[in-house]
């Protein structure tokens, strides 16, 4: 799952057989070399630290925010074989310390270090620490050295690619909601041609880049800022590595945030997660398309949620006739859309950008549908993370009989998102090495200290069942729920309430009941 690329599923199937080797868990002697491997690594860290310094020019960013790099091993198996370098990022705690702390608004002590990962799999967190200057997160900032990091293949940390950047982006491009046979003869062809490039571009070691080692890496990054007990927040797929770091090293966990949930289950991760997020994204568009009604006045699109549709598919055959600027086509106007259903922050603009195509204005549209070739490299990057990542950390369907039969009949209930979720996963059914089996994660009472979980009701990246999953495997964790919204990414967002909660937690250890709720936040204001 990621920022603008997650994963779900739904449906119940069945996997094809695949080879799969296990997942490195305690009771195999792979998984006890690989714990062996992370202790001694942690211990070579924790002696080593982090030299943070000024920035690189390509890491630009204030003078407050500070770079490093940390230590680990490719393969955690061989902890004395080849190592990679991790950059870290970090702004120092801005409040002054103290030995105790006030409840209410008060002053709160000083308590290390918080490490956040945005997602993914391909995000990079080099740049949370700056978030400290936004008022919702400046009580955080205060207490934490907010940390961040970009994990191994994203960015400078051991970077993966799977394709000339060059190749990544040819607009404009169709995206049938209902693809021919021919059609989808061609992305296979992609899609296979894509999966051996990641292997010839990136050599076989791409194997070792999954989230149990993502889960590894950050037990490592924790012994080298110094700190005895991790104090961690995921988002989104950071939350699936953070579980299963919950799971790994849960006597290293001071506190963890889990904001919007992966679901888990080892059955899901990740084709069946795939089909679930295809199925949420249809209901969070229907939730677009309702608000876009209710601004008929502003937008002119149509005055029920059906009108509005037949105004968006009137834009989609007109861009598949004649492309606007030469660079938006239906796929463009897709991709634009489905940012949407992540974050209703962007409903305005895009409903006004695509009211103003249809009444011959393009140049809103072509603005935020349109290629940015100046972050085509990191986009290949981000890419090449997503497809290593997901191929191999679980077994998925080698049959595309599997896929056409469950997308096919997926696509007539949501045909708003399900095809291009199946592009883009598609070169997991032929990867050509060895994946793994999930860990199936289950803390006991007292096992792992009180987690908080954070979720939208309707959430269509990380879909709402995935909070209530994690809420069950992780025993002594609370879920706060805000009801009836469905933006991706809620902790320090938009709603006091979630905040109050995130706050109350990360700055004096405190939970609320085992499952809150907290009213929805106020729906975008239209604008012309």
């Amino acid at each position: 799952m990621r920022a603008v690329l997650l994963y779900g599923t739904a449906g119940s199937l069945v996997l094809t057989a695949v080879v799969a080797a296990p997942a490195g868990s305690a009771q195999t002697s792979s998984g006890r070399a690989e714990r062996h491997g992370t202790a001694v690594a942690a211990e070579r860290a924790a002696k080593a630290g982090i030299r943070f310094g000024t920035c690189s020019e390509d890491q630009d960013g204030p003078g407050t925010l500070q770079c490093g790099t940390v230590t680990v091993p490719l393969d955690y198996a061989h902890p004395d074989g080849k190592k990679i370098k991790l950059t870290v990022s970090r702004v120092r705690a801005t409040g002054k310390d103290s030995k105790g702390g006030k409840d209410g608004k008060g002053s709160v002590p000083r308590q290390g270090s918080l490490v956040y990962n945005p997602g993914g799999p391909g995000a990079s967190g080099m740049y949370f620490p700056l978030i400290g200057m936004v008022p919702e997160w400046k009580r955080i900032a205060s207490a934490y050295d907010l940390v961040g990091y970009a994990p191994r293949g994203v960015g400078r940390s051991a970077p993966l690619s799977c394709q000339d950047p060059k190749t990544l982006r040819k607009s404009p491009t169709q995206s049938p909601t209902h693809p021919s046979e021919s059609y989808k003869k061609e992305r296979i062809a992609r899609a296979k041609a894509y999966a051996q490039g990641c292997v010839q571009r990136s050599g076989r070691s791409i194997r070792h880049f999954s989230s149990v080692n993502n889960a590894r890496d950050l037990d490592v990054l924790r012994a080298a800022l110094g700190e005895r007990k991790l104090t961690f927040m995921g988002a989104s797929y950071g939350t699936y590595f953070g579980t299963l770091y919950a799971e790994l090293f849960p006597s290293h966990v001071r506190r963890m945030v889990l904001d919007s949930a992966v679901n888990p289950d080892p059955a899901k991760v990740w084709y069946r997660n795939n089909l679930d997020q295809s199925l949420a994204f249809e209901g969070r568009w229907a939730d677009f398309r309702a608000w876009i009604a209710k601004h008929h006045k502003v937008y002119g699109l149509g005055r029920t949620p059906q009108e509005v549709q037949r105004s968006y598919e009137r834009a989609r055959a007109r861009l598949a006739a004649k492309p606007a600027g030469g660079k938006v086509g239906p796929g463009q106007l897709r991709g634009a859309f489905l940012q949407a259903g992540y974050y209703d922050d962007y409903w305005p603009q895009r409903a006004a950008a695509l009211s103003a195509y249809l009444k011959g204005d393009p140049k809103p549209l072509i603005r935020q549908a349109g290629p940015h070739r100046d972050g085509v490299k990191e986009q290949e990057n981000s890419k090449a993370v997503y497809t290593a990542v997901e191929c191999n950390d679980a077994p998925w369907p080698r049959s595309w009989h599997t896929w056409d039969r469950d997308n096919t009949r997926l696509a007539h209930a949501a045909p708003f998102e399900t095809w291009d979720n199946v592009w883009t996963n598609l070169p997991c059914a032929y990867w050509p090495l060895p994946r793994t089996r999930p860990l199936d994660v289950r803390t006991s009472p007292g096992e792992l200290p009180p987690t908080l979980i954070l979720a939208a009701e309707r959430d269509a990246a990380t879909p709402y069942a995935g909070a209530l999953e994690t809420h069950r495997r992780l025993s002594g964790s609370t879920l706060v729920t805000e009801r009836a919204s469905g933006s991706h990414g809620i902790g320090g967002g938009a709603n006091a309430c979630v905040n109050a909660h995130l706050d109350a937690y990360l700055l004096r250890g405190r939970l609320p009941a085992p499952e809150a709720t907290c009213a929805p936040h106020k729906e975008p204001t239209p604008a012309p």
